[in-house]
């Protein structure tokens, strides 16, 4: 009789149990559906570090007209007016075309070169329902120099050209702190000797700290790999203040750079710091909703 009564009461209770169960199950499942993704925003204040891109695009629907400017040398002395004698500008236009996809073209008197690209976002850093520790993008851009050849030198239209490919790595480790890796590779189709290359590999790294609510401080290194360029020239670095005004970013530049397009700054820089041979200049950025959100 004993017996009886335990097997009838495992009978009436295990329909109780699996409806327990089945009612917690669904609770964690409301809960896990209801938890969000929350994306990194802001890693920088604009698309660009100082002459190098940064993570960031333009929102879709959004155009950017940049002008960038590259004075002299400070070591120029008084003669030169520390360098604000000499200018070289670069004006730009950037446009978001999608929420992941920006395109750009611009034109430089340096060599007076045009330049284009295009820059996708792959991954973006992420917390809650989807993890992710590192924001992710692809730039590729070509330039071209229209600049007159010597009279002494023939060649094609194609000795011109060269392209850059880079994957920007990112994560912002709080309100006040980014950094990015750059690793990089230029193609030139002309070079000074043989015994240079073509192809050129370089590393990037830079990286933002917020000193104020609408100012932070950037800076940015390109080092190229051994034996691949003429030892005239020498490794990029870039040091300035982002500083947001409105509508538009305004960005303060000391660099040993005089090109402000990817193969003129990573493969061209002249200047040393030791040396004093640092440029001061500047960035504007000025945004226009071209195409509103639907």
């Amino acid at each position: 009789m004993k017996h009886n009564f335990w097997i009838l009461l495992i009978i009436i209770g295990i329909p109780g149990l699996v409806n327990a169960q089945t009612d917690t199950s669904d609770l964690m499942s409301l809960i896990g559906d209801n938890e969000q993704t929350d994306y990194a925003t802001a890693t920088f204040k604009t698309t660009r570090l100082m002459n190098g891109h940064s993570i960031e695009n333009q929102a879709a629907g959004v155009l950017d007209f940049r002008i960038n400017h590259r004075f002299g040398n400070l070591n120029g002395g008084t003669y030169e007016w520390f360098g604000l004698d000499q200018a070289n500008v670069k004006i730009g236009f950037d446009y978001g075309v999608l929420p992941w996809l920006m395109v750009g073209v611009g034109h430089t008197n340096v060599d007076k070169t045009y330049d284009g690209f295009v820059k996708a976002k792959i991954l973006r850093q992420s917390t809650g329902k989807k993890k992710m520790p590192i924001s992710l993008t692809y730039v590729a851009s070509s330039a071209v120099t229209t600049l007159k050849w010597n009279n002494s030198r023939n060649n094609y239209v194609s000795s011109r050209y060269s392209y850059t490919h880079q994957l920007l790595i990112a994560r912002k480790f709080s309100n006040a702190t980014s950094l990015q890796i750059m690793p990089t590779l230029v193609h030139r189709n002309l070079i000074d000797l043989l015994k240079y290359k073509n192809d050129v590999y370089a590393i990037g790294v830079g990286g933002r700290q917020k000193l104020t609510q609408r100012m932070s401080i950037n800076a940015e290194y390109y080092y190229v790999l051994p034996n691949q360029i003429n030892p005239m020239y020498d490794n990029s670095f870039s040091l300035g203040f982002d500083i947001e005004t409105g509508g538009h970013v305004f960005q303060l530049a000391f660099t040993n750079s005089r090109g402000m397009t990817d193969p003129q700054f990573i493969t061209q820089t002249q200047g040393k710091w030791l040396k004093g041979d640092v440029r001061f200049g500047f960035n504007v950025s000025r945004v226009f909703t071209v195409r509103e959100r639907k």
